[in-house]
């Protein structure tokens, strides 16, 4: 009997997992899920964690070594990020292009603005608050951030990932320019290293259909009530299918011009990482699990793959940045104020460069639309009109983040000859 895959294993968790939380809410027993069910999609995502700074210098290390030189490292790090802002840009543009076709801030009443507005004031509070510590810093305040005064204290927080990911490249470049008789010890621990933590991964993701069972159920069980989900209905279906646009439209298409390769042998080496991104709502968590299907399943060479998704992780979100222009629109359409074409450029401008910084700020998504909403001029107190939905909104912009790593990955390793097309499932 052929082995279920495990993308099946995971739907099946996830849709036994909302069929048990409504089961759960619907005999009152929420609190049951909360203390004994949601723990364990807890675990799952701490134990994703707890790898995801091993894995970031075992495999950085060993993509940034295997290059061999600095030059090659300059050529693949400057398509790498072309690629990423380009992605960027693309994906703000479209989300404004689809609010203000739709224009959803309009069907909001007073009375519901009102509601959102308090039952999410708390919430609002504190992120305004870490937004505008971060604005009160200097312009060059984000190169300065990303340089670690501590990489043992920048490695202790999952939060400093961009700071370990730039000690990493430097320390990877003077593994690249001292002798190769010195370098190989070093060289081989870190590729002993990155051994272990795949094969840790492996161990994980046995476990994934469970995890994604509890936290699908622990989401249904601690989801707002339906009359707040129906009036930003129609905010939520302007961040969908502008997320589905992406996933579904702009990253294939890339992946076939950059790459050749097809639609449903893309989408059948990704899947299981877009489906644990959708559970987790983290790229970071879910790193070990893009890089395996990239490598294994997708023909990216390991040096790519390990240079390219680990950045990726931690400032390019395509997903996150499309949810800003359309969450900045209707707040203001909400707010009755009509943003003019400069206006609305300077939202692309702003989104596409504070996702770069976001990943080092707790509660990055919201916290960027809180710059954003500064920007445009729109009360940063609106955002308390989105916070009922973020959740599972999150959780879809998570897969477009996702995917797009995949997507430049593919196309960086074509680029360079290190795409081996044959080997991908047809």
């Amino acid at each position: 009997m052929k082995k279920l895959a495990l993308h099946w294993k995971i739907i099946i968790g996830m849709v036994l997992g909302v069929a048990f939380g409504f089961a759960a809410s619907a005999v009152g027993a929420t609190d049951f899920v909360v203390d004994w069910i949601k723990p364990f999609g807890i675990i799952f995502i701490n134990a994703l964690k707890l790898i995801a700074i091993p894995l970031i210098v075992a495999s950085l290390i060993k993509g940034i070594s295997d290059l061999q030189d600095i030059s090659q490292l300059s050529r693949i790090g400057g398509r790498t990020l072309g690629l990423f802002l380009l992605t960027t840009v693309t994906a703000v543009t479209i989300g404004l292009g689809i609010v203000n076709l739709v224009n959803p801030g309009k069907v909001v009443s007073q009375e519901t603005r009102e509601n959102l507005l308090a039952a999410y004031a708390n919430d609002a509070s504190q992120r305004i608050e870490i937004a505008t510590s971060q604005a009160d810093q200097g312009p060059l305040s984000f190169f300065v951030d990303m340089v670690p005064d501590n990489i043992v204290g920048a490695a202790s927080f999952n939060g400093n990932m961009l700071q370990v990911i730039f000690f990493v490249v430097f320390f990877g470049i003077g593994l690249i320019l001292i002798p190769p008789d010195k370098a190989r010890p070093v060289k081989a621990f870190f590729d002993g290293v990155n051994e272990v933590v795949l094969k840790l991964i492996d161990l994980l993701m046995a476990t994934a259909p469970y995890a994604v069972f509890a936290l699908l159920a622990a989401l249904v069980v601690e989801a707002p009530s339906a009359d707040l989900f129906a009036a930003l209905l129609s905010y939520s279906v302007c961040v969908l299918l502008g997320l589905g646009i992406l996933i579904l439209g702009l990253y294939p298409l890339m992946v076939r011009l950059f790459t050749g390769v097809g639609y449903g042998a893309f989408f059948r080496g990704i899947a299981p990482a877009q489906l644990l991104a959708f559970s987790t709502s983290s790229s970071a968590a879910t790193l070990p699990v893009t890089l395996e299907r990239t490598t294994g399943h997708l023909g990216v060479s390991e040096d790519i793959a390990s240079f390219v998704l680990p950045i990726g992780a931690t400032v390019n979100m395509d997903g996150t940045s499309l949810h800003q222009a359309v969450a900045a629109v209707f707040v203001a359409q909400v707010f009755g104020l009509e943003l003019d074409l400069v206006t609305q450029l300077g939202i692309i401008v702003t989104a596409s460069m504070a996702s770069i910084g976001a990943a080092a700020v707790p509660s990055a998504g919201i916290v960027m639309l809180v710059i954003v909403l500064g920007q445009a001029g729109i009360p940063v107190e609106g955002i308390a009109l989105i916070f009922a939905v973020d959740r599972p909104l999150d959780m879809c912009r998570t897969i477009a983040n996702v995917t797009g790593d995949a997507t430049v990955s593919m196309a960086v390793a074509k680029s360079v000859g290190k795409l081996d097309v044959a080997s991908i499932a047809r």
